[in-house]
């Protein structure tokens, strides 16, 4: 899939308080992409406060808007006055997000020729994985180009599903996770207060159930649903059900009526049964098609 760029050797950079500003002045471009994670806005300060500490004189831009902003050369320069406001604060409102991906021949055109218009050195995509996998792509392209303008990643996403050996997690995991687990803290005290109710908490992670581990491991929940168990376990939807029955009627018999429950997103998704339902309905409306009757 990427030619060009699978089996690089990688490089590791570290600290030196020793090393010298290289002297040479770069056009570094960043672009926000997909869901906001506290932290973008630092991610920005910090690439603009390196490019100030060791390539002095450099350019810095944002695109604003996300990915189209690059298809549409839409960019804000961003100098220290343009920053201050925006450091230590969440949201992505410096430079704003978007959801658009470069992947026709056109879009990829409109990208080399922003990179060419700006003669841009760097490109820095800070984004979860459909944006990562996009940048791949991207640097892909501007390779067999011979473009100058290097893509690099950096892993953004709260799913916590974006990882490598470098990078043990994406930044803004950790934030969303005590934030989650002080809201399912009031949600126990609450339960426990009026003795008569579960609260079912369905956690964020799309295909990952590591945001509901996690808050599980903080707050210690009466039952946590890992779809991942769920998958290696082969459990039906019934199996689920069961499990969470049984646990609410043992409890019923020590006198306890109440309880909290964690569920991930992406649940039903792991169960084996939802899994063959879906591959056969994705197959149905890929080579069917429904008649004058509605009748397939």
């Amino acid at each position: 899939l990427f030619p060009g760029l699978y089996g690089q050797p990688s490089v590791a950079v570290v600290p030196d308080e020793n090393a010298a500003s290289s002297g040479q002045k770069l056009k570094i471009g960043v672009v926000l992409s997909g869901g906001q994670a506290p932290g973008g806005h630092n991610v920005i300060s910090g690439l603009f406060d390196y490019l100030q500490e060791r390539a002095k004189g450099s350019t810095f831009y944002g695109f604003k808007g996300g990915p189209a902003g690059i298809m549409k050369c839409k960019y804000v320069e961003l100098n220290a006055e343009y920053i201050l406001p925006y450091r230590n604060q969440g949201g992505f409102d410096m430079i704003c997000s978007g959801r658009d991906k470069i992947e026709t021949p056109e879009q990829f055109k409109q990208a080399e020729e922003t990179a060419k218009k700006l003669d841009l050195d760097g490109l820095v995509v800070i984004g979860g994985d459909d944006s990562n996998t996009n940048a791949c792509l991207l640097a892909e392209n501007f390779r067999s180009k011979n473009l100058k303008t290097r893509v690099i990643g950096c892993p953004k996403t709260i799913d916590g599903d974006l990882k490598c050996k470098e990078v043990p997690t994406s930044f803004g995991f950790d934030t969303a996770c005590k934030i989650y687990s002080e809201m399912i803290g009031n949600v126990m005290i609450d339960a426990r207060s009026t003795g008569k109710y579960y609260h079912f908490v369905r956690l964020m992670g799309r295909a990952a159930s590591h945001i509901t581990l996690e808050c599980a491991l903080q707050t210690h929940p009466n039952i946590t649903i890992i779809g991942e168990e769920v998958s290696a376990q082969k459990q039906t939807l019934k199996n689920v059900t069961d499990y969470m029955v049984d646990v609410i009627c043992k409890r019923a018999e020590l006198g306890y009526n109440y309880g909290v429950i964690l569920i991930p997103e992406g649940l039903i998704d792991f169960i084996p049964e939802v899994q063959e339902l879906i591959a056969e309905l994705n197959e149905i409306l890929a080579n069917e098609v429904v008649d004058e009757n509605g009748l397939w």
